[in-house]
């Protein structure tokens, strides 16, 4: 998938919301600046989470309240420790979790996830999305064919 800006990349953000139901995990990657933060504005508003969105680089975790909750992490700090913030307590919070720099958890990540990696072009973002169990296959063929 391809975006032109960033109203391309907060709206695919919102069709993915729409679609997300509760344990979901998204996994984000992508350079600094990439869109991770602009691509999780357009998913709470898919999740109708009025707050504004702030990137949790600093505060490492940011919960927000929508038809579902919505926690947002940032673990670039943590270097891949898992146990120094309670993962299993937003994976299994009866929300959605989308973790920024999330490929950096390892074998900590749970069995089933949407993982998508932004890459900043001249013209816009490259996305490329890669589902990791059954219901990650269900959530991207979702997305891509509006099934």
């Amino acid at each position: 998938m391809y975006t032109k800006n960033e109203e391309e990349l907060q709206a695919l953000g919102e069709r993915l919301g729409h679609l997300l139901e509760k344990n979901d995990v998204l996994i984000l990657t992508g350079e600094l600046g990439a869109g991770k933060t602009t691509f999780t504005k357009g998913l709470a508003k898919g999740l109708q989470i009025s707050q504004m969105i702030k990137s949790p680089t600093y505060t490492i975790v940011r919960e927000y309240e929508g038809c579902l909750p919505l926690f947002h992490l940032d673990v670039y700090r943590i270097e891949g420790d898992a146990d120094s913030i309670d993962l299993d307590e937003f994976l299994f919070g009866g929300g959605v979790t989308v973790i920024e720099w999330g490929n950096l958890l390892g074998d900590a990540l749970p069995d089933t996830y949407l993982e998508l990696e932004i890459l900043k072009e001249e013209d816009g973002r490259r996305l490329n999305f890669q589902a990791k169990g059954l219901r990650a296959e269900k959530l991207l063929e979702e997305l891509q064919h509006g099934v």
